[in-house]
């Protein structure tokens, strides 16, 4: 039987709409991404300058023990979207036609209902157990110890005697999947909602609604995020400066183009 709490949820949830959308509308989140990124660079980029910086800090602690390192660079998928809280209330006060600046940033992380504290400390624990599923994987099904990226290349990926990198892989996409539909519009809806409206979990069922009524066009996307995420990644971390800031302005109109406003 449901409890008190999650049918809370499923009323929150049904009281919002989905909209239909077609294949490719996920680039034309792409687009008007970039176009808040143009309108409001500095904040903009500062967001994606910090998140470079955190993957500088991971590679410098953890440049000798690659097993850790992949890991944690995945983690960091996981917890990206309550990274972006700032870059959503930007591209939320665009919408407006207000001037975001600094103090649209700091409004937004300033708790004031406890939601989206709750959700950070949610997402920091699933990745947290990934990275440490993943150390604890490679490190104890490898045939040899794993330092360097080379290792992980030649003894887990073109190991042919190997079963680990595809189970590495599987074990990821198990995570990853329930994380990103419990993420997709989550964060933006609730930094959109007033409290009394709408909860955490009402969010994440609001999300998984989403995503099962548009498999195709969300798997698009989020094939798109991992995509430029590695080519920001590949680029020794400086692509993030960029990338970074576009994914997240993107992700509110992807909630905007998904959801429709809850009636008054």
């Amino acid at each position: 039987m449901p409890n008190r709490h999650s049918e809370q949820a499923l009323r929150e949830s049904r009281a919002f709409g989905v909209r239909h959308i077609p294949l490719l509308r996920p680039l034309g989140w792409l687009a008007r991404g970039w176009r808040d990124l143009c309108a409001a660079p500095l904040a903009s980029l500062a967001h994606g300058l910090a998140m470079a910086l955190f993957g500088a800090l991971l590679l410098a602690i953890a440049h000798e023990r690659f097993w850790l390192l992949a890991g944690a660079f995945t983690g960091f998928l996981i917890v990206s979207p309550i990274l972006a809280t700032g870059l959503y209330a930007i591209s939320r006060e665009l919408e407006r036609g207000g001037r975001p600046g600094w103090h649209t940033v700091r409004e937004a992380w300033r708790p004031r209902d406890g939601r989206l504290i709750v959700f950070g400390v949610l997402l920091a624990f699933a990745g947290t157990g990934w990275v440490l599923c993943s150390a604890a994987l490679v490190t104890g099904f490898a045939a040899d110890p794993i330092h360097h990226p080379r290792d992980f290349l030649i003894k887990v990926v073109l190991n042919d005697d190997s079963h680990l990198f595809s189970t590495w892989l599987a074990l990821g996409a198990l995570l990853a999947a329930p994380m990103f539909a419990s993420t997709v519009i989550a964060i933006p809806a609730l930094i959109d909602q007033p409290p009394g409206k709408l909860g955490v979990l009402g969010a994440v069922f609001t999300s998984w609604k989403v995503v099962l009524e548009h498999p195709a066009p969300l798997a698009l996307w989020a094939a798109l995020i991992l995509a430029l995420t590695l080519a920001g990644m590949a680029t020794l971390l400086l692509g993030l400066v960029i990338v970074a800031p576009w994914l997240g302005h993107a992700s509110w109109h992807a909630y905007r183009d998904l959801v429709s406003r809850r009636p008054d």
